[in-house]
């Protein structure tokens, strides 16, 4: 069996609710309160992403409800102001959006969102258009691989490929997603490869590798 590497399109919402540029504020607010989500993508044509708006986009209209803002509130808070006499979606993304591909693997996917500081990102085609939306807590979702199921991928792919004349010698056993390595091996410089290729099995919390070489005995 080999086992493929989670991706994107493995954890995603694919069933995603958009707005257009033109939506109103109320009516953006009352979406995500209605589907219970903190972001939006806005759209044109055929799905074409070409923004997003957040919580944090809508905001600035109750800090400066009824509040004068000021040149200086105006000079170090620019987008924060404009938004604040916002009333369409336009006015109020952020554009252009931050994206992200269905097949990019989930690492990858989450230091994009550590990079730039978001907590979800729309997941486009080729072409740009929406096909679904990956969240932190989708992301997540990888570590509800039963113990079993980790604990047969390492044995697969990492002792049996790492140490074929010595694999049966190796003992795997995963607990709530802590994967225990015990044997002795021959080479003891695989090791450390060893615990590295099972903590990078996706899912896996961490490794407690006890393999030893057999010339220490």
């Amino acid at each position: 069996m080999t086992y493929a590497r989670y991706t994107v399109n493995d954890v995603m919402t694919k069933n995603v609710i958009a707005i257009t540029r033109d939506t109103e504020f109320k009516e953006i607010a009352a979406c995500m309160k209605q589907w219970k989500v903190t972001a939006v993508p806005v759209i044109e044509g055929e799905g074409h992403v070409v923004g997003v708006v957040s919580e944090a986009d809508l905001l600035p209209k109750e800090e400066f409800h009824g509040h004068r803002i000021g040149l200086i509130e105006q000079m170090y808070r620019p987008g924060d102001t404009a938004k604040a006499g916002a009333v369409r979606a336009e006015e109020l993304m952020t554009s252009p959006a931050i994206t992200v591909n269905p097949d990019v693997p989930l690492p990858q996917a989450a230091r994009l969102m550590a990079d730039q500081r978001v907590k979800r990102l729309p997941v486009v085609d080729a072409d740009g258009n929406l096909k679904g939306i990956v969240s932190r807590a989708d992301l997540l979702k990888i570590f509800l691989r039963s113990d079993d199921d980790l604990a047969a991928e390492i044995r697969h792919e990492v002792v049996d490929r790492l140490f074929p004349a010595s694999h049966q010698n190796v003992k795997v056993s995963v607990t709530r997603g802590v994967a225990t390595l015990t044997g002795r091996i021959h080479d003891a410089t695989l090791i450390p490869v060893a615990a590295r290729l099972a903590q990078s099995v996706e899912g896996v919390v961490n490794v407690d590798c006890r393999l030893e070489s057999q010339a220490s005995a």
